[in-house]
C-alpha cells in the first residue's frame, strides 16, 4: 500500500490524465470484440467469412456498430498516449481481456473456464505490477525531436526487424497456416502495432502541442508519422479480423494483448529509452509483471484446449450413436471451434 501511495502521490497530472483516457479505452475495445464477432458471424451466414478473405461484413451494420465502439476507444487509446508513456498506457488493455471474455462467455456462449478467470486474474495482477513501476513521461517540445528518436540506428533497425518479419508472414505463412494457427494472423496484427503506437504517440504529441499554442503541423515529421498510422492501423483491422472469425474471441483477445504489450514497450524502450529513467529494482518488477501476464495467456489458452476436448468427446459419442443406429458414418469435417456450438 505504501508503494501504492508513493505512486499515487508522485503521478504528473498528465499521467493521472492517461490513465485515465487509458481506463476508459479498454472498456469500448473490450465491448467492441463481441459487438463486431457478433456482425462477423452474422454476415458469414449469408456470405463468404472474414477468415476466408471475404468481406461481406461491410454490409452488416452490427459489425460497423463494433468498428465504431472500437475507434471510440482508440481515439481514448490515441489521447492516452498524447500524455502518458507506454509503458503506462499499454499494459491496461488487460481491462478490455476480462471485459471480452466475460461477454464472449455471456453473449457467444464461448465457454470459459475457472482457470481461464484465473488467466484473466493474472493479466490484470501483472500489468498492475508494471503500472505502479512505469516511468515518467518524457518532456519534448517538438515533433522533430520525435523524428530523431525514431531516425535513431537503434529503432531503424527495429523497424526493419518488423517489416522484414511481417511480410514473410503475410506472403508465406498467412495462405499456409492463417486457418489453423493463430499466431499467424496475431503476430502480424502484433508487430504492425507496436510500429504504429510509436507513431500514434509522435502524432499525439505533435496534436497535444498544437493545442497548446506551438503550431507542429507546419513540420512535414508530422504528416509523415500520419501517413505510417493510417498504414500500420488499417493492416492491424484487416487481419484482427480475420483472427475474430476464425478463433475463440477469449483466446485471441490475451494472446493479441500479451503480443501487442511486449512488443509495444518494446518499441517504446528503444525509441524513448524508457528504461534509461528507471532504476534496475523497477525494471525487474516490470519483468516479472510480464512473466505474470504470460502465465494468465497461457492458461487461458489451455482453458480453451480444455473446453475443445470436452466438446470433441460429446460430439464423438454422438456420432458413433448415430452411426449405430443408422448404419452408416456421416462425419462432419470441423475447421473452427464455433462449429462446435452448432451440433444439437
Amino acid at each position: 500500500m505504501a508503494a501504492v501511495r508513493r505512486w499515487s502521490e508522485g503521478m504528473s497530472s498528465d499521467n493521472v490524465k492517461g490513465l485515465v483516457l487509458a481506463l476508459s479505452s479498454s472498456l469500448f475495445i473490450g465491448a467492441s470484440f463481441i459487438v463486431k464477432k457478433k456482425g462477423l458471424k452474422k454476415a458469414g451466414a449469408s456470405g463468404i467469412r472474414a477468415g476466408s478473405g471475404g468481406y461481406s461484413y461491410l454490409l452488416e451494420p452490427l459489425w460497423w456498430v463494433g468498428m465504431i465502439t472500437m475507434v471510440v476507444g482508440e481515439i481514448a487509446n490515441f489521447a492516452a498516449y498524447a500524455f502518458a508513456p507506454a509503458i503506462l498506457v499499454t499494459p491496461l488493455g488487460a481491462l478490455s481481456i476480462i471485459i471480452s471474455a466475460a461477454l464472449a462467455h455471456i453473449i457467444l456462449r464461448e465457454k470459459l473456464h475457472t482457470f481461464g478467470i484465473l488467466g484473466c486474474v493474472l493479466c490484470v495482477v501483472g500489468s498492475t505490477a508494471i503500472v505502479l513501476h512505469a516511468p515518467p513521461e518524457r518532456q519534448i517540445e517538438s515533433v522533430t525531436e520525435v523524428w530523431d528518436l525514431a531516425t535513431e540506428p537503434g529503432f531503424l533497425f527495429y523497424a526493419l526487424l518488423v517489416l522484414t518479419a511481417v511480410f514473410i508472414l503475410i506472403f508465406h505463412f498467412v495462405p499456409q497456416y492463417g486457418q489453423s494457427h493463430i499466431m499467424v494472423y496475431i503476430g502480424v496484427c502484433s508487430l504492425v502495432g507496436s510500429i504504429s503506437v510509436m507513431s500514434v504517440k509522435a502524432l499525439g504529441i505533435a496534436l497535444k502541442l498544437t493545442f497548446s499554442g506551438m503550431n507542429q503541423l507546419v513540420y512535414p515529421q508530422t504528416w509523415a508519422f500520419t501517413l505510417v498510422v493510417v498504414t500500420c492501423v488499417v493492416t492491424q483491422m484487416n487481419y484482427l479480423n480475420k483472427a475474430l472469425d476464425t478463433f475463440n474471441t477469449a483466446v485471441v483477445s490475451p494472446i493479441y494483448y500479451v503480443m501487442f504489450t511486449t512488443l509495444t514497450i518494446l518499441a517504446s524502450v528503444i525509441m524513448f529509452k524508457d528504461w534509461d529513467r528507471q532504476n534496475p529494482t523497477q525494471i525487474i518488477t516490470e519483468m516479472c509483471g510480464f512473466v505474470t501476464i504470460l502465465s494468465g495467456t497461457f492458461l487461458l489458452h489451455k482453458t480453451k484446449d480444455m473446453v475443445d476436448g470436452a466438446s470433441l468427446t460429446s460430439m464423438s459419442m454422438r456420432q458413433l450413436k448415430h452411426e449405430e443406429e443408422d448404419g452408416f458414418d456421416e462425419s462432419i469435417p470441423l475447421k473452427r471451434q464455433d462449429s462446435l456450438r452448432i451440433i444439437p
